[in-house]
């Protein structure tokens, strides 16, 4: 669990994916790869989901593959069969995160009051995801979250761009942030993928900006 923070928490941006095809898997990864974020948040709303993972990581196999938006245990099982590393969750769910944590899968689950935070903590989980970041209050509400919190830090998704990025890894309770402006759907769907490599190159250059200030 650890290692794999550890990675995001270097990587300072995880891209959150949506694929609808699975043949977009494989130039997607590349993408990211050759645009320097070896990582994916896949998200397990769509059909292609599980297959994309498996793609991603036979293909490249160095890169870091979670599955997002994971709501059951069967789905932590088709996740973690098909490659993913992580496990990522919008909401605090026990059932899924204590199953996780039995198999020694790392996780990340939505967390966004205080009593979800406390029940994280029983659980030893020392990084959790604030979602949807930005209509709950962002980087002022994950400080106030994590005042009483002291061991807990967050990887909050939703609403974050390259315009308030910065905002967000400056503040010290902040491993990464997840973030999807860079693999927008359209994108994706159109097969421009040298335009996502540019947006991922332009990405880590930023948060690179961000950490060295």
């Amino acid at each position: 669990m650890s290692n794999v923070s550890e990675i995001i928490q270097e990587m300072g941006v995880v891209p959150v994916v949506v694929l609808n095809d699975a043949k977009d898997a494989a130039p997607l990864a590349k993408a990211l790869c050759e645009g320097g974020l070896p990582c994916a948040e896949v998200t397990f709303r769509t059909d292609a989901a599980e297959e994309a993972i498996r793609v991603m990581t036979t293909e490249y196999p160095d890169m870091l593959v979670g599955a997002g938006t994971v709501l059951t245990i069967e789905q932590v099982d088709r996740a973690v069969d098909a490659g993913a590393k992580f496990i990522v969750s919008p909401g605090f769910n026990p059932e899924v995160v204590d199953y996780c944590l039995g198999k020694k899968i790392p996780v990340y689950p939505g967390c966004i009051t205080p009593s979800e935070v406390a029940q994280a903590v029983k659980r030893d989980l020392k990084v959790i995801k604030f979602f949807p970041a930005e209509q709950f209050g962002g980087v002022d509400t994950i400080k106030a979250l994590a005042a009483p919190y002291v061991g807990v830090k967050f990887m909050p998704t939703g609403g974050i761009n390259a315009g308030n990025l910065e905002s967000y890894l400056t503040c010290d309770k902040i491993i990464a942030c997840g973030g999807s402006w860079m693999v927008k759907g359209d994108l994706i769907k159109a097969g421009k993928f040298d335009e996502i490599k540019a947006l991922v190159k332009e990405a880590v250059q930023l948060v690179s900006a961000i950490k060295n200030k």
